[in-house]
């Protein structure tokens, strides 16, 4: 791993640190605060907190962005396409908090002119060969489907990652895929990485953790 690499791991380490810091010291503190006696003191405490809470959640808008092949979706021997292990519980799962969700990848550029008719087609490809039981998801993702114009944009290139970035505002965006080096640089241009269907650790970065780092300062 060279010392770029090194140092995308170790911004990506930091903040999944700070937000279980975070974590915990916000139940602490919650723990320990005094009961308020005085009903006019009490009310406008929760005033201040109400307050607190909508402009966190306005600030609160990670975009949870995946690889497709292998990461949510596996092919098998035979062609057949159906969802990875745990992927359709977890989109559900993101559905049901509002995180928005987005694609990163590589399809030919020959398939359309623009990021709509490679989706499109992209779409006819997956849904030919889907042998899962529900349809996949595609209406969770909206136009957030990230695919190259030309073969130089193609990945590992960094150009669908710096264009995700490039619509995404101030937003917290995380990446997850399976392959070790679009993890490493993702991590590099600032997306929280997270390397799927890995031993010993949740098969995708849990929901809770995410809307936690999405209201994090960024």
């Amino acid at each position: 791993m060279d010392r770029s690499t090194s140092k995308g791991w170790s911004r990506a380490s930091l903040a999944l640190g700070t937000a279980l810091v975070s974590t915990v010291l916000c139940a602490t503190a919650s723990t320990a605060a005094p009961a308020d006696t005085s009903g006019r003191a009490g009310s406008a405490a929760a005033s201040v907190s109400a307050a607190a809470a909508s402009v966190s959640a306005q600030r609160a808008c990670p975009v949870v962005y995946f690889d497709l092949g292998e990461t949510l979706v596996h092919t098998s021997d035979d062609g057949g396409t159906s969802y990875q292990p745990g992927a359709a519980a977890y989109l559900r799962a993101l559905r049901a908090r509002h995180i928005r969700v987005g694609l990163i990848t590589n399809v030919p550029p020959s398939w359309g002119a623009t990021d709509a008719e490679r989706a499109a087609r992209l779409k006819k490809e997956v849904d030919a060969t889907w042998r899962g039981s529900a349809p996949f998801a595609w209406q969770d993702f909206g136009d957030r489907i990230l695919t190259p114009r030309t073969d130089a944009e193609r990945k590992p290139a960094p150009v669908l990652w710096q264009r995700a970035k490039a619509v995404s505002g101030r937003c917290l965006l995380v990446y997850q895929a399976e392959t070790a080096e679009e993890i490493q640089i993702a991590a590099s241009l600032g997306f929280v990485p997270y390397q799927v269907e890995q031993p010993h650790r949740p098969a995708f970065l849990p929901v809770r953790l995410v809307r936690l780092l999405g209201r994090l300062p960024h």
